[in-house]
């Protein structure tokens, strides 16, 4: 009679039945990142990986892919959706439109500093946008920081009227087209891997990013003015493959959630480092620091507001962020 029982035991260990079994069950996952190891989101990532080796008791294996070793930002978001890669780190207004709710924290001018904007994005509205992208094949995990962007070009760019005509690269977001759009310059969508060289060709005349991203890409090698336009606190997000998430048991599901949530004030803290150590760098390379007349810029995207929040619920989105304090 034992051996009999001990068969069946055995026979559902096996077969995966057994809860126990299917918790104990290695989990391989890959995260993707363009940035190189001594980038503050690489670092967040691998804070977040150890976390869940050591929760785990090493079971779960998060592996993370810097130098954008497994495709391009907008190449990862279809590999997450598709379930051939388990996670990734892309800019917010990427997922525009695959997430309308998103368009919201990409807005120009939407968060006052980087404090309104960590409060905002860790209110209700703020993980409601997060929540948002989960129906359309993504789990949205955490917010990470991008920086204030501002333009640096060949020139100095004091006024809205400097803009006018200018060949702006912006990110692949129809958002940030309307956005350059609205400023009088010619956008020119392109990856952050071809800005390097067309900045150095004359392909294009100018790129707006963080002072980190200026830096460590070597832009400022090319683009001398950097201007303080100062028109976005664009944050990052954290996307999972829902398709993965699916297969994943809830105490799983809860220790990634987790570990997401944690390298956010990892990410933070060495973001804000980084920035004044990128600011420096070029400073003492020559780059020349511009200030700029914000208001008119504000101006201009009345119509950009106008175009992308069109709904009520977009709407109350926008003032429950600006009503933030």
């Amino acid at each position: 009679m034992r051996s009999s029982i001990s068969k069946i035991v055995l026979s559902l260990l096996a077969a995966g039945f057994m809860s126990g079994a299917i918790a104990q069950q290695k989990v391989e996952l890959k995260v993707s990142e363009i940035w190189g190891e001594d980038y503050p989101n690489t670092k967040a990532l691998r804070s977040m990986s150890e976390n869940l080796a050591k929760r785990s008791n090493g079971r779960i294996d998060l592996k993370v892919y810097p130098n954008g070793t497994l495709g391009t930002e907008k190449e990862v978001i279809e590999q997450v959706k598709l379930g051939a890669l388990a996670m990734a780190r892309v800019p917010l207004n990427l997922m525009n439109n695959i997430c309308e709710e998103t368009l919201v924290p990409s807005l120009p001018f939407l968060f006052r500093s980087t404090d309104h904007l960590h409060k905002a994005l860790d209110s209700a509205a703020g993980q409601e946008i997060l929540s948002s992208c989960n129906a359309k094949g993504y789990i949205g995990l955490a917010y990470y920081d991008s920086g204030t962007r501002s333009i640096y070009a060949k020139k100095a760019i004091k006024t809205l009227a400097d803009t006018k005509g200018l060949k702006l690269r912006v990110q692949q977001s129809d958002l940030m087209v309307a956005m350059a759009q609205a400023m009088g310059a010619n956008p020119s969508p392109m990856p952050m891997g071809e800005v390097y060289v067309g900045l150095r060709t004359g392909l294009i005349d100018a790129a707006e990013n963080n002072w980190p991203s200026y830096e460590s890409s070597k832009h400022f090698e090319s683009a001398k003015f950097y201007s303080r336009t100062e028109h976005l606190m664009n944050p990052e997000i954290v996307i999972f493959s829902k398709v993965i998430w699916d297969k994943l048991s809830p105490a799983d599901q809860k220790l990634i959630a987790d570990a997401a949530k944690e390298s956010t004030t990892v990410q933070r803290k060495l973001w804000a480092e980084r920035e004044k150590v990128s600011e420096g760098i070029v400073r003492k390379a020559g780059s020349t620091i511009v200030e700029v007349d914000k208001k008119p810029f504000q101006d201009a995207m009345v119509p950009v507001y106008a175009k992308f929040i069109t709904t009520p619920h977009m709407k109350d989105l926008v003032k429950r962020i600006q009503d933030v304090k």
